[in-house]
């Protein structure tokens, strides 16, 4: 369905045959926004490489931990609403709202962290979500509940904003692709395990026990970041100006946050509404579409992890245009076996989603990538609920078939703004890198 450290002395590295900052041509740093830089080497260059390492799968529970928490309500909805007396589309609120808290809070959180230790601020904000869900799991009615989403809100926005960048941090250079698929790799296995087991504590216990699980994953997370992240202080301070001078003065950064909306807009216009999709038009038996379903996440897991290491545009391109042929396909071919076959490509490719926008983002800023992936994060985040309206406006007034035809228009603009503004733009050279101007 989602950055103001700088890397130390380990700058963001080359794509294989991408573009990055053209130092020349990327805009001033503002000198009162700026601090030096913090020469730190990478804990996992300094001959203990399992340090590096053992953060960053701290960071990737982390984000595991947070994920699931937002998407946990999906799978309690009735059960809640009973509980406490509302509807399940007013109990859909623990969806809807910690989405688009996460949106705004994203580069709130970045800015306001100002010069603090980035390991202190993604500790602050996992104890902000233990609390918020043990709020949640005794909370005596639904104002309480929706409260405490919101403060999970905060959590997803704040704490993906700053991850996102960490990797080239904590690991040498040429493993930093790896690590920040493996940071992501959160994301997918969240949808793939985390959900499902709190929906079935849910069954066998109530609705509370699975927020008081998640609460206690989070603690176990905690005590992980505190133990395995190194210091880890700010590099950079970002100002609210420079945010959207970074969009304004780097196309790079721009092209991203778009080719973001469109991915992602598509994606949920169409995935929103695969259940109905795949009973109507497919043909699939509904005794078989929680297997399929959960068949598309572990795609989704694959996805992530092959495109982890290669380069973010190119990966782009190739999933946008996927992503293009498989919704136009599924929203006209019937059959079970084809549906099926459909389906998991869909998750494959968009498993390639999450790490590759991020990717761009390190590469289009190097020099602020906490600024640039909260501008990815907040567009992620609103993208999600624009394209969740935009289906249900599509399938409400016409059929269910024009929700992910509506996507794949979608994901046929993101193909062409990522060939148009990153591939063109990149001629081939030697030494595998390719700059494009930043400066609008």
């Amino acid at each position: 369905m989602t950055s103001a450290a700088a890397p130390g002395n380990h700058p963001a590295p080359p794509p294989e045959s991408g573009p990055t900052g053209d130092p020349e041509s990327g805009p001033e740093p503002r000198p009162e926004s700026v601090s030096p830089p913090v020469a730190r080497p990478a804990p996992g260059s300094d001959g203990a490489p399992w340090r590096g390492w053992a953060a960053v799968c701290a960071v990737s529970l982390g984000i595991f931990c947070l994920i699931t928490s937002e998407l946990l309500p999906v799978g309690l909805l009735t059960p809640v609403g009973a509980a406490l007396g509302v509807s399940d589309g007013t109990a859909g609120l623990m969806v809807t709202a910690p989405g688009l808290v996460a949106g705004f809070c994203a580069p709130l959180v970045t800015v306001g962290a100002g010069r603090l230790d980035r390991r202190v601020v993604l500790c602050v904000l996992i104890a902000l979500m233990v609390a918020a869900n043990l709020a949640a799991a005794l909370a005596p009615n639904f104002a309480v509940v929706l409260a405490a989403r919101l403060l999970v809100g905060v959590g997803v926005g704040g704490f993906w904003a700053i991850a996102g960048g960490l990797a080239v941090r904590l690991v040498p250079e040429r493993h930093v692709g790896r690590a920040t698929a493996l940071v992501f790799g959160g994301v997918p296995t969240a949808s793939v395990l985390g959900v499902p087991a709190g929906t079935l504590l849910g069954e066998l216990g109530s609705w509370r026990t699975a927020f008081a699980a998640v609460g206690g994953l989070g603690l176990v997370t905690l005590a992980a970041l505190l133990v395995l992240l190194p210091p880890l202080p700010a590099t950079r301070h970002i100002t609210f100006p420079e945010l959207p001078a970074l969009l304004r003065e780097n196309r790079a950064v721009r092209a991203g946050v778009i080719v973001t909306f469109l991915v992602v807009t598509g994606q949920f216009a169409a995935y929103t509404f695969v259940r109905p999709i795949l009973q109507e038009v497919s043909g699939v038996d509904a005794r078989y579409i929680s297997t399929l379903l959960l068949g598309y996440g572990v795609a989704g897991v694959a996805g992530n992890f092959l495109a982890g290491p290669r380069d973010a545009y190119r990966t782009l391109l190739v999933v946008s245009s996927a992503l293009t042929v498989v919704l136009a396909s599924i929203a006209v071919l019937p059959g079970p076996a084809v549906g099926t076959v459909l389906l998991l490509a869909w998750g494959l490719a968009y498993g390639g989603v999450s790490v590759s926008v991020q990717g761009w983002m390190i590469k289009a800023a190097p020099e602020a990538p906490e600024a640039a992936s909260s501008l990815m994060v907040a567009m992620f985040n609103f993208a999600i609920a624009a394209g969740a309206l935009c289906g249900g406006l599509a399938v409400d007034g016409l059929s269910e078939p024009i929700a992910p035809l509506g996507g794949a228009a979608l994901m046929l603009a993101a193909a062409t703004t990522v060939w148009v503004t990153a591939i063109r733009r990149t001629p081939d050279r030697s030494d595998g890198q390719g700059r494009i101007g930043h400066r609008a």
